[in-house]
């Protein structure tokens, strides 16, 4: 009887130890990252990216443990890196348009301007630097830049720079001679 016994008590010992594990609390996590998140969203409104980004973390470990926050920062870093080349490639492809706009208008511009005329070696460019009132005034570089990119030109009457869509109000108003 006493074996008898002893295998009652072991049969119940048994089945404590291999008893499964007590349910998790998914309630509880699932408020506790739903907190988190909430407090994210209040720390960008408040303009605190880092502590928001924190918390983001925090949710995330509490949701799916270290492995979780390293996949969610190893895509963040792969997006981020794919967005930065595109942004460089619009930017070269943008550059290489302006450039290839510029050699066009050169030539279409030596031709028409008169300040190369009896003067076949002097640009258009050198000689507005010298004529040009921003040039004058040590501001070349705004010179350069507006008629580079096509948008301005260089008065020949006054020596202004002149925004190409105010050409008729310029001529019309301010030198009086289209």
């Amino acid at each position: 009887m006493v074996d008898a016994m002893e295998h009652r008590t072991t049969d119940t010992e048994m089945s404590e130890v291999t008893a499964p594990p007590p349910p998790l609390q998914v309630p509880d996590d699932n408020n506790n990252v739903r907190g988190l998140l909430t407090l994210a969203r209040q720390l960008i409104s408040q303009g605190k990216p880092s502590q928001a980004l924190q918390a983001v973390v925090m949710a995330m470990r509490t949701k799916g443990g270290d492995q979780a926050v390293f996949q969610s920062l190893h895509r963040a870093r792969e997006l981020y890196l794919n967005r930065l080349q595109e942004n460089t490639a619009v930017d070269h492809l943008a550059s290489l348009f302006a450039e290839c706009a510029i050699a066009e208008a050169q030539p279409f511009l030596a031709e028409q301007t008169p300040l190369n005329v009896g003067a076949s070696s002097l640009s258009a460019e050198s000689d507005v630097h010298v004529h040009s009132i921003l040039a004058e005034t040590g501001r070349t570089q705004i010179v350069l830049d507006a008629f580079s990119d096509g948008s301005s030109f260089i008065c020949l009457q006054c020596g202004g720079l002149v925004s190409n869509h105010r050409k008729d109000e310029h001529y019309a108003y301010w030198c009086g001679k289209p």
